[in-house]
């Protein structure tokens, strides 16, 4: 397992560690041999241009998108030299959250966030039910809010509800893609804010991919940033502004970074 140490000197431990990860689609490569860390206990913000491949890099941690070369450890276990069993168990630690919420149309939200229990747990109908209203609360839902479909819920309420989801295995690492997109500032403040709670309170890892300026100055305890098919750079805001490269510079000193800033 790869360790580092952080800024106090003592270790800090990497629950994931990328090396060489290498993806492509046809004769286009997206990601060449990239490595990368997150450390336990840490919110990481991955942020990079369109199309330089933070969601692939995303579903290639999770063995949703095949790799060309490389290899990935989750939770000190290399991922694809595990068998099957080892795998589900490995599977049961991570928790995901995908872009818009993918909840099932055809199940309430208190059915969608039981359905992983269904899948993984041997656990009685009533508890489930018992533990699904848990994460409802956890995640600041309404408790009238589990009897909804998702056509009748809000982009903010989706976002909620896709989050206890996340949660309902009480897993060590989530994973958030573009967890703010589409949301209006107070939402996606009010959501970043709940992040960050979670993360202290649950002691969970946060891997969230992300363009949104605010929640990477406010709630990430580092940055990753993809370009090139690689990690361009990785480390705090302050390294990120003092990291001499066009786009990165463009991105966090540009109009928008300063209009972040002033408003801190």
């Amino acid at each position: 397992m790869v360790q580092a140490l952080n800024d106090h000197g003592s270790q800090k431990e990497a629950v994931i560690s990328g090396r060489g990860i290498t993806v492509g689609f046809g004769d286009r490569l997206i990601l060449e041999n990239l490595d990368i860390d997150v450390y336990r206990g840490e919110i990481l913000g991955v942020v990079g241009a369109s199309g330089t491949g933070k969601s692939v890099l995303l579903r290639t941690i999770l063995g949703l998108q095949a790799k060309r070369a490389g290899s990935v450890e989750i939770l000190g276990t290399d991922y694809d030299d595990a068998d099957s069993d080892t795998r589900a168990s490995i599977d049961r630690r991570l928790g995901v959250l995908f872009q818009q919420g993918a909840l099932f149309s055809s199940l309430t939200v208190l059915q969608n966030i039981e359905f992983p229990m269904r899948e993984h747990l041997k656990l009685s109908p009533r508890l489930m039910t018992e533990l699904a209203r848990v994460k409802i609360d956890l995640v600041g839902l309404a408790p009238e809010a589990a009897d909804r479909m998702p056509s009748e819920l809000s982009g903010g309420m989706i976002k909620r509800a896709s989050l206890a989801r996340a949660l309902a295995l009480d897993p060590d690492i989530v994973f958030l893609d573009e967890p703010t997109s589409g949301l209006d500032p107070i939402g996606a403040d009010e959501f970043d804010q709940l992040i960050a709670t979670l993360r202290d309170t649950l002691g969970l890892t946060v891997f969230m991919v992300t363009h949104d300026l605010d929640s990477l100055h406010t709630v990430c305890d580092r940055i990753a940033v993809l370009g090139n098919r690689h990690v361009l750079v990785e480390g705090t805001m302050q390294d990120m502004l003092d990291f001499d490269d066009p786009w990165v510079q463009k991105y966090f000193r540009g109009v928008r970074a300063r209009r972040v800033e002033n408003e801190a």
